[in-house]
């Protein structure tokens, strides 16, 4: 069976080359950040970028990028910030993104899809409209699976939860586990150990991606005060800051924290490009991790292109695209078991 996906939150493309990986072929992605189209377009494989909202997109515009006789397949990964355990739940349902779940349903209604996946923070299995969209799934014939996992148990060389949504309207389908992968965690080490030496505020000669943010002499100090998988209270004290001495900022142990090698990272962020928002510091080189490393303790490929050879690379928008992104190898997990429920369904069919 062949097989076509759309992409309806593309961003940078996690998800999207995830799913190449497995066999899956991209026809196009949907984002509004203008800053995906050249990572979207440069690494699927003839693929077209629409720089648009979802709620001012009909699904006659999506329709014909799906070729006739192939099973189509639906993806996205819903902005998450509405959900996100990091907010006041009170201004959940304030945010301009909650309905954006909404309109993913409303697209499912009007492409009919035969598979649709999802990822998401594991917060929103409490939302009601996660359920009503599950309901949604449901009420047209579609089987529904839906887990929340670790996306460091499928290869993923980071912690990262993440709720994963399947559904067919092929027959049950699930998400395969680590086992039935063959894939097994992977340390800071085994990702990006290899990868030359540089200093905080340069860039390696060999990929300008790998770059690593300048830090003030007083982070010097801290940096270099920190032991891997250690906190801010290993400093002498003259190095600690007022809001460590607070009650409310004692409990924030890993900012200004190193990684340690032979662990996966913490999650990543969009700002884990400065030393100071998290373990983000280098396990042993006393800057904090490039835009390169964090893209690959996302799983991208360490030759994935994110801005084109002539244009700059600047922190704050690739840092969210990478942080932003679906892990590539939890990508590739759900399309490893979206082919191996296709063969299944082939088989039932013969």
């Amino acid at each position: 069976m062949n097989i076509e996906a759309i992409d309806l939150f593309c961003g940078a493309g996690g998800l999207s080359y995830g799913l190449q990986e497995a066999g899956v072929k991209i026809r196009a992605g949907l984002d509004l950040d203008g800053k995906c189209a050249f990572p979207f377009e440069a690494n699927m494989s003839g693929a077209k970028f629409l720089e648009k909202d979802l709620a001012e997109t009909s699904g006659e515009e999506l329709r014909t990028f799906y070729s006739a006789g192939t099973v189509k397949l639906l993806a996205g990964c819903a902005p998450c910030q509405p959900f996100s355990t990091l907010r006041n739940g009170s201004d959940r349902k304030t945010s301009k993104k909650w309905p954006l779940l909404n309109e993913f349903g409303r697209m499912i209604r009007a492409l009919e899809p035969d598979l649709v996946t999802m990822e998401n923070v594991p917060v929103l299995r409490g939302e009601s409209v996660f359920h009503d969209f599950v309901d949604l799934l449901r009420s047209y014939g579609y089987h529904v699976f839906w887990k929340v996992v670790d996306a460091a148990d499928y290869g993923v060389p980071q912690r990262r939860r993440r709720l994963v949504l399947l559904a067919s309207m092929l027959g049950p389908i699930r998400l395969l586990d680590p086992t039935d992968l063959g894939v097994k965690r992977l340390t800071v080490r085994e990702a990006i150990g290899s990868l030359p030496a540089v200093a905080a505020g340069e860039v390696s000669s060999e990929d300008s991606m790998h770059r690593a943010r300048a830090i003030t002499e007083i982070n010097l100090a801290r940096i270099k005060a920190s032991a891997p998988g250690g906190t801010w209270k290993d400093w002498p004290e003259h190095l600690q800051l007022a809001c460590h001495k607070r009650s409310s900022g004692s409990s924030y142990k890993s900012v200004y924290g190193r990684l340690q090698w032979d662990k996966p990272s913490g999650t990543i962020t969009t700002q884990a490009h400065n030393f100071g928002t998290g373990r983000f510091g280098h396990p042993e080189q006393d800057r904090p991790l490039t835009l390169r490393e964090l893209a690959i303790l996302q799983s991208f490929p360490s030759d994935y292109k994110f801005v084109s050879d002539d244009s700059d690379v600047e922190f704050t928008p690739l840092g969210r695209l990478i942080g932003n992104a679906v892990p590539v190898k939890l990508g590739t997990a759900i399309g490893r078991s979206i082919m191996a429920h296709l063969q299944e369904a082939q088989e039932h069919l013969q």
